[in-house]
């Protein structure tokens, strides 16, 4: 069976284990400590009560280099973040 409609797995609402969280690793990122923040919000998403809820996905540029490091967490761009103010999305979606 081919689904070849984008809003198919949100209409058929399945229940997502894990939040997708992208951390972007483009050059200008990881010179604002996009490495440093990608650790620190594992480890610190490894404690109750995000432990197991999240997944880290380290992306290519994300073409937002003067806003760096940038994460996006569900639709929420984290523009200027740290791992506080990415955590605080988390618990928003």
């Amino acid at each position: 069976m081919w689904i070849d409609d984008a809003g198919y797995f949100r209409r058929v609402k399945m229940k997502h284990s894990r939040k997708l969280i992208f951390v972007c690793n483009g050059s200008d990122c990881k010179k604002e400590g996009a490495k440093k923040l990608n650790k620190d919000l594992k480890s610190l998403t490894d404690e109750a009560p995000f432990k197991g809820s999240c997944k880290f996905i380290k992306t290519k540029c994300m073409d937002m280099c003067k806003t760096a490091p940038n994460v996006i967490v569900g639709d929420f761009f984290c523009k200027k973040t740290t791992a506080e103010k990415v955590l605080t999305q988390i618990k928003k979606s």
